[in-house]
């Protein structure tokens, strides 16, 4: 729940699901949801969603006389989405208009029995071992999860406000948050090594930017059966990316086009304090970063510093836009494929804003430096320039 964790909750619902990059090669195990509810007040419809094999999976049916059936099948124990939905429109809580009516739950072979009053989220669910877990870790959770709640509403009331300030002020507070569930979902992974969640909590556990030093010796120690899942391969290939874009790495090389159609090699920019900056004009954290940015490269711009933005967008116009309004007057990049940007996914980019901070022979010396973290870098080894 770090500040990329957050900017992915705001940005992208499904990012909570394990993004595997392969298609399965196997059908996979059946799985049947039966669900129950007794005391159904109107029509309601039920919405199921998943991933399955890197792809969503998705589902609804009407709920009849408190009856309501999801089929499947899946290749390992997945997260999934139960949504409940008056027709033809969703309730909103005024008090609250970010909750829903929605219910998390881990999909196992087998029959699952989902059984509630009338909401989804308050559901009891039973017949999958991998949900037990879930719940365990869940209740592990509970107080820095509500934490993290609170957080995060006054985060996008400020983000509605534009108050980048307000943002800002926040973040220290983001960053306990996460070191205290890291603390939670290392010893969870220490003492079920073998669990149906090990790899949902790994990731977790990992975050967007991976801690090689930290993340690989917890990794080595899960249950061979674990490491041999789909979603643990996948992972196993995003810590070797991680190594080789780690501090003290040469950098990756790339090319991509600027905004005028103009190829631009990061081998150009040799020599230089080059800052490889990942962003979109539609990332609120972008933006709210954006301005620190714009302070780091105006004060050390003349001092042998430079910046390179690689752009997950996917709309060349609202990107010049971006580029414009905020002031960011360096070289810009983009292959305009959003998420599945050449650049980003060389880099392991899954959350964004994030940066790598270069020398002058191309070796990474910094990773994620923002607001004051990246003045101070910068002034430390520039200031004498």
């Amino acid at each position: 729940m770090n500040k990329l964790t957050l900017a992915a909750v705001l940005l992208s619902p499904m990012s909570l699901f394990a993004q595997a990059k392969t298609k399965p090669t196997n059908p996979g195990h059946p799985f049947v949801i039966v669900g129950t509810v007794t005391e159904q007040k109107g029509g309601l419809k039920a919405y199921f969603n998943t991933r399955r094999g890197g792809e969503n999976v998705i589902d609804s049916t009407d709920v009849v006389q408190g009856h309501f059936t999801f089929k499947g099948t899946i290749i390992e124990p997945s997260m999934a989405m139960i949504t409940f939905r008056a027709v033809p429109n969703a309730p909103v809580d005024p008090l609250n208009p970010y909750k829903r009516d929605r219910l998390s739950l881990f999909l196992d072979k087998g029959t699952i029995n989902v059984t509630t009053t009338d909401s989804i989220s308050k559901a009891t669910v039973t017949g999958s071992k991998a949900q037990v877990a879930y719940e365990d870790v869940e209740n592990k959770l509970k107080d820095v999860n509500a934490q993290a709640e609170d957080l995060q509403r006054q985060y996008r009331d400020l983000y509605n406000k534009k108050d980048t300030a307000g943002m800002k002020a926040l973040e220290s507070k983001f960053e306990e948050l996460d070191a205290a569930e890291k603390v939670i979902y290392a010893d969870y992974l220490k003492n079920n090594p073998a669990s149906p969640v090990a790899m949902f909590v790994m990731n977790n556990y990992a975050g967007y930017d991976i801690n090689v030093a930290e993340v690989t010796p917890v990794f080595n120690k899960l249950a061979p059966a674990v490491k041999a899942l789909p979603s643990a391969k996948e992972f196993a290939e995003r810590l070797s990316v991680a190594r080789k874009t780690a501090i003290g790495q040469q950098a990756l090389g790339f090319t991509q086009k600027d905004t005028t159609g103009k190829t631009v090699s990061l081998a150009a920019f040799k020599g230089k304090y080059v800052l490889v900056d990942f962003w979109a004009s539609w990332c609120g954290p972008c933006r709210a970063e954006n301005p620190n940015v714009v302070k780091a490269y105006n004060t050390y711009k003349d001092k042998n510093f430079t910046i390179l933005s690689i752009s997950l967008d996917d709309d060349k116009e609202k990107w010049e836009e971006a580029i414009t309004k905020d002031g960011l007057s360096w070289t810009h990049v983009s292959d305009l494929k959003g998420w599945k940007n050449a650049v980003a996914e060389q880099y392991g980019i899954r959350a964004i804003p994030q940066n790598l901070l270069l020398d002058p022979h191309g070796k990474i010396i910094g990773k994620n430096l923002r607001g004051d973290a990246l003045d101070k870098k910068l002034e430390e080894i520039l200031a004498s320039k």
